[in-house]
């Protein structure tokens, strides 16, 4: 099955180049002489990233190998300007990272709606002769030339935007707590590997409030290494403000299930582990009250947890409202 859901794609770009300037000399009726009246060369066109809050994907750039910008033309006589060349516009979702392939420097990064980034400049044209023009050299014979293009590489990545990003093990009940929260419906099944890309879902709260989560392809041991699919959507998570850990009960140790799902998360990226952290264990619905209670004395103490039910909805409220006070605490801090 081919996936919709592209968030990396490697591109040849190449700007315009610029137009040269005219060395023209004017000849009229009356003077054989008039002097220089050569115009500039036009710029050549730029190649733009902009973002598009319409679209979530690079699909429509997966086949785009290639993007050109058209030239600058060259300036004319009677100090015509030669016209500019057209810029060539790449919309992407917002959350783009854009790099040069063999450098690695970022070029740009689009996160708001209509931002522009200029990722291959335009040469600039070249001035005609009039330009050069001086008592000493009335009729100059030489105009620049235009500057040459910008051609590179680059590599555009799409890094999910959500305030709230879902980490577990597959089959953890992460899509389906997703489905109950939100309008979301991402497929759910009782086998591992079920979501394969990331799905987002708007978590509607109180007062017309909302927040966004999104939910990640899960993590194995050694994902951070290459293994299964959790090092190719790990780059998701990194724009989100809280990390909602998510560990069924069904496991017989949930702190170190816990544990190994951070050294995966600092294995890939160190930084991940200063954001805030929630740890929810799911399918609560299976076990009594006596069993959370043995089961919360071998919980880790340095994060906030809390027994949850998708199927039932126990704590599903209590979840989201502690998830929209640390949200609220982001922004004021």
């Amino acid at each position: 099955m081919t996936s919709n859901f592209v968030d990396y794609v490697k591109i040849f770009i190449r700007s315009g180049k610029g137009g040269a300037g005219s060395a023209h000399l004017l000849r009229v009726k009356y003077n054989a002489k008039a002097g220089p009246d050569g115009g500039d060369g036009g710029r050549g066109g730029h190649v733009i990233l902009r973002g598009n809050s319409q679209r979530w994907t690079l699909l429509h750039l997966k086949y785009t190998k290639h993007v050109f910008a058209e030239n600058g033309q060259n300036g004319g006589e009677n100090l015509c300007t030669g016209r500019t060349g057209a810029d060539q516009i790449l919309d992407v979702p917002l959350g783009c990272i854009c790099r040069d392939a063999e450098t690695g420097e970022v070029l740009g990064e689009v996160t708001e709606d209509g931002q522009e980034i200029i990722i291959a400049k335009g040469g600039r044209g070249g001035l005609g002769n009039d330009h050069f023009k001086s008592p000493t050299n009335q009729t100059p014979r030489y105009a620049q030339p235009g500057e040459p293009a910008v051609e590179r590489w680059v590599i555009i990545e799409l890094k999910v935007l959500a305030d709230v990003g879902l980490v577990g093990f597959p089959n953890a009940g992460k899509s389906t707590f997703l489905s109950v929260v939100s309008a979301a419906k991402p497929e759910i099944a009782d086998y591992p590997f079920t979501t394969l890309v990331p799905n987002l879902g708007i978590v509607k709260y109180h007062d017309h409030q909302s927040f966004c989560i999104a939910d990640i392809p899960g993590i194995i041991e050694g994902a951070s290494d290459g293994k299964g699919l959790g090092l190719r959507f790990l780059r998701h998570i990194e724009r989100n403000s809280i990390l909602l850990f998510m560990v069924s009960c069904e496991q017989l140790d949930i702190a170190r299930e816990y544990n190994i799902l951070l050294e995966e998360l600092r294995k890939y990226n160190p930084e991940l582990l200063d954001k805030q952290r929630v740890l929810a264990i799911t399918k609560s619905d299976i076990i009594d009250e006596t069993m959370m209670q043995q089961l919360q004395q071998h919980l880790p103490a340095d994060i906030d947890h809390i027994f949850i039910s998708a199927v039932t909805g126990y704590h599903i409220p209590e979840l989201k409202d502690l998830l929209f006070q640390k949200l609220q605490a982001n922004v004021a801090s």
